[in-house]
């Protein structure tokens, strides 16, 4: 269990999110009770967060969260934004999250995290008058961290699982790439499809394997005592000396 969370700024935006909701205060309680390892269990579904907590009692107490997941067409709206940027699309393929992804929702009429309390629903089976409990606390902890490791999380809270949201980018990506590279047929264009577009650049002479040895800072490594530039040197020496030998037809006049 690390002991830090909101690392990240999608996670340190839940965060804020919690404060808001009067959630943030009681962070630190859920925290103990979280780092005891008394969050057995914790699972994220579209729309809701399942989790079993012990408590003082014998039996654990579930623990639900409920946060609307967005429909069908809510979400083409917002993967349809999504793909019409190339940032996000390629921000989204490398596994992170847009900083500013929740234009996007916004820009659609949505809204990536709870606006408040009234978004969410808190249920918890100890008999505790008080919400949040501790127990909910404990799992309110434990998402902020998860959503440092794997911001998708979020987003399969709302209702898109990470698998099928970067499948439609890779999608949008492998379109906006199909466009841009349509052409005539291949049969059509073969005497000319491996030509260079432009003359290559001619060759330079390599540079000698002493003078970029020379240029190196100390290096402060050996192989079987010698050090690692000597035992380079000939190396490069043999490289220089094959590049410059007149049978290379890049050097004939």
């Amino acid at each position: 269990m690390r002991g830090a969370i909101g690392t990240s700024w999608w996670s340190g935006r839940f965060i804020e999110v919690l404060e808001t909701l009067g959630v943030g205060a009681r962070l630190q309680r859920g925290r103990n009770y979280a780092r005891r390892g008394q969050v057995m269990s914790l699972d994220i579904d579209a729309g809701t967060v399942l989790a079993s907590v012990q408590g003082s009692r014998a039996k654990p107490y579930r623990v639900r969260i409920g946060l609307r997941a967005f429909g069908k067409a809510e979400w083409a709206s917002v993967e349809e934004a999504l793909a019409g940027n190339a940032w996000y699309v390629a921000t989204l393929l490398a596994g992170e999250m847009p900083a500013d992804i929740e234009d996007v929702f916004t820009g659609v009429g949505l809204s990536l995290f709870p606006r408040g309390a009234d978004e969410l629903s808190l249920d918890c089976s100890c008999p505790d008058w008080e919400v949040p409990c501790k127990h909910l606390a404990a799992v309110f902890y434990l998402l902020a961290e998860q959503f440092d490791d794997d911001p998708f999380r979020i987003l399969a809270w709302r209702g898109r699982e990470r698998e099928d949201l970067l499948g439609r980018m890779h999608e949008a990506d492998s379109a906006g790439g199909n466009e841009t590279r349509a052409g005539a047929p291949l049969t059509d264009v073969l005497d000319t499809f491996y030509v260079s577009p432009a003359p290559l650049p001619q060759r330079r002479r390599s540079v000698g394997g002493a003078l970029l040895l020379d240029q190196l800072p100390p290096v402060d490594v050996t192989v079987r005592s010698r050090p690692l530039t000597e035992v380079l040197r000939p190396v490069y020496a043999a490289l220089r000396k094959s590049a410059e030998r007149p049978s290379d037809p890049v050097d004939r006049p």
